[in-house]
């Protein structure tokens, strides 16, 4: 006789009946709930709506069919120490909460199969050191009837085992197998894997332990999709990703950010337009945290430039209004002292300044954004930073950015009246001479640039419109990427380690945040910061720890710490 009927989708049932040796029920004070049918060592369950209480304590095993419950929660069997094994099979289990095998010490098989589980919590099976074998055997035929064609017989079964065959899991929490140390068999076939980082472990695991699996194949991401899960390898997963999380907030409005070094250590200038002063911060060792340490008062400061000359620290505070002046510090008060005024005759409405050097000296360019100026080029000269050339005069520039293009050092000025021009040093004359302008990007705001393979790169910000990554192709620079700007006034290209970020502002919305892909060459989107009317953005390292500084224009300046996430723990 073969198996049909309601049980043709539980064949366990007959193994159970087949341990039972009959109908032999005990002659205790324990009586088999209505619900199930019980033998010596055995219960069946049929269409429970929860684990049964009641059974005897000392049974063996224990079979739930067609069960109407969702969930097995903590301590589901506490009642039953003895099972050696637990079925559950053709039931709306759904999720298994952690510890809800605890206490069955001599459980041996466990079969969680054909039900709805799509939720295994990372400590579900804590304690079950004694389960050997996770399958899920072919039917098994009852004793005395005829064997149907390949049902196995009692004789050819498997030692102890446990199955999750045939559920609704995606994935299968880290550790799960932890402390099964006498497990030999897997069986997870029938579920819809979905094979991305949170599967990375069970491919680490198969391949150091020596158990045997029966595992099916992935339902996705679509490069893997259709792949046996036996065939996966650990470089076919890329589970390390980086993301900014809040470090710490600055109760002030700023417009730049510029890091700089000083005695070994990092320190970071911050320009406070309303409070009128550029600020000057360190980590604090003790706190953990950044902290102003000195400050520059002033009148409506657009930027302050510190850079260290001769072994001074000076700082360049441009203003719109009460003169542009360059301060140096004393070392032995520590304190900050006027050296000179910059260019008064010169400067009248500064918006960006950039610091460099060329063939030994150094330079300063203070970009002049009023209808009537010029940007100004100054050189050090031993006490004072003096005029050296006038460039782009009557274009109302609003940046300029220092680089180098094929080994010349060359200068980018960005302007509200035209395409931005690149300019490039010229030794005889000992001046930047016009080169070359930027096509098809009229009123870009600022300009920024990085190195990436030895190609250089630029970031071109405009306020609405679409803001442009271009790459130098030995005489000009030509496209590679539009960003769509609503709002921009800072598109800000960084890079911490091996990854690249490039942070496009936004004074309506959230910032966004892109990450350089190698594969295909381009940013792609990554994050969004909340950071209101962002005006600079600046990478400043600190003890094997690495910060983004947003300066907000309209609300607190925001420090981020820059994390790195293994998407497979």
């Amino acid at each position: 006789m073969g198996l049909g009927g309601p049980w043709a989708c539980a064949p366990l049932f007959v193994l159970l009946l087949v341990a039972a040796g009959g109908e032999r029920h005990r002659a205790s004070r324990w009586k088999c709930p209505i619900i199930c049918s019980c033998t010596q060592d055995n219960a069946l369950c049929d269409r429970t709506d929860g684990v049964p209480r009641g059974l005897p304590p000392d049974i063996t095993s224990l079979s739930l069919v067609r069960s109407r419950f969702t969930e097995l929660r903590e301590g589901s069997f506490l009642q039953t120490p003895s099972l050696q094994l637990l079925l559950f099979t053709s039931s709306t289990l759904g999720l298994i909460r952690d510890d809800a095998f605890v206490g069955l010490l001599h459980l041996e098989y466990l079969f969680i199969e054909n039900n709805k589980v799509g939720s295994i919590s990372k400590n579900a099976l804590r304690g079950l050191k004694g389960l050997v074998h996770l399958t899920l055997p072919p039917a098994l035929w009852l004793a005395g009837s005829e064997r149907p064609p390949g049902a196995l017989p009692i004789s050819d079964i498997s030692p102890p085992s446990r199955s999750l065959a045939h559920n609704q899991l995606e994935t299968l929490p880290r550790h799960l197998f932890r402390g099964l140390d006498a497990l030999t068999h897997v069986d997870l076939r029938g579920n819809p894997f979905h094979c991305d980082c949170r599967i990375k472990w069970l491919v680490e695991w198969l391949s150091s332990t020596n158990a045997s699996a029966e595992l099916g194949e992935c339902q996705g991401p679509g490069e893997l999709n259709g792949t046996r899960l036996s065939q996966l390898h650990l470089q076919d997963f890329d589970c390390i990703t980086t993301a900014l999380v809040l470090f710490q907030s600055l109760p002030f409005q700023a417009l730049s950010v510029e890091p700089f070094w000083y005695q070994g250590e990092q320190h970071v200038a911050i320009t406070q337009p309303f409070a009128g002063r550029c600020s000057l911060l360190e980590w604090d060792h003790l706190d953990g945290a950044f902290r102003a340490y000195a400050s520059i008062n002033g009148s409506s400061p657009v930027a302050c430039k510190p850079l260290v000359v001769e072994g001074r620290l000076l700082v360049v505070l441009a203003q719109l209004a009460g003169g542009s002046h360059v301060w140096r510090r004393e070392e032995a008060s520590g304190r900050f002292v006027r050296l000179q005024e910059l260019g008064p005759q010169r400067i009248r409405k500064p918006n960006a300044l950039a610091s460099f050097r060329v063939d030994g000296d150094w330079f300063l360019a203070v970009a002049d954004s009023s209808k009537a100026g010029a940007t100004t080029l100054f050189r050090w000269g031993g006490r004072g930073f003096y005029a050296h050339q006038a460039l782009h005069a009557w274009h109302r520039d609003t940046h300029v950015e220092f680089l180098e293009l094929a080994g010349r050092p060359s200068l980018i000025l960005a302007s509200s009246s035209q395409r931005p021009v690149v300019y490039q040093w010229s030794r005889p004359s000992r001046a930047f001479l016009r080169h070359t302008d930027i096509p098809d990007m009229d009123d870009v705001y600022a300009v920024k640039h990085f190195r990436l393979r030895g190609d250089v790169y630029v970031c071109l910000t405009r306020f609405i419109g679409d803001s442009k990554v271009m790459r130098w192709e030995g005489s000009m620079f030509r496209d590679v990427q539009h960003m769509p700007s609503r709002g921009s006034m800072v598109f800000q290209p960084l890079g911490i380690g091996s990854h690249r970020y490039a942070v496009l502002g936004n004074d309506y919305s959230f910032s966004q945040v892109y990450r350089y892909d190698t594969r295909s060459g381009l940013f792609v989107r990554f994050q969004e910061l909340n950071t209101q009317a962002p005006r600079s953005f600046a990478h400043l390292a600190v003890h094997q720890r690495d910060f983004i500084f947003a300066a907000s224009f309209k609300g607190d300046t925001q420090i981020y710490r820059h994390i790195t996430i293994d998407l497979s723990a």
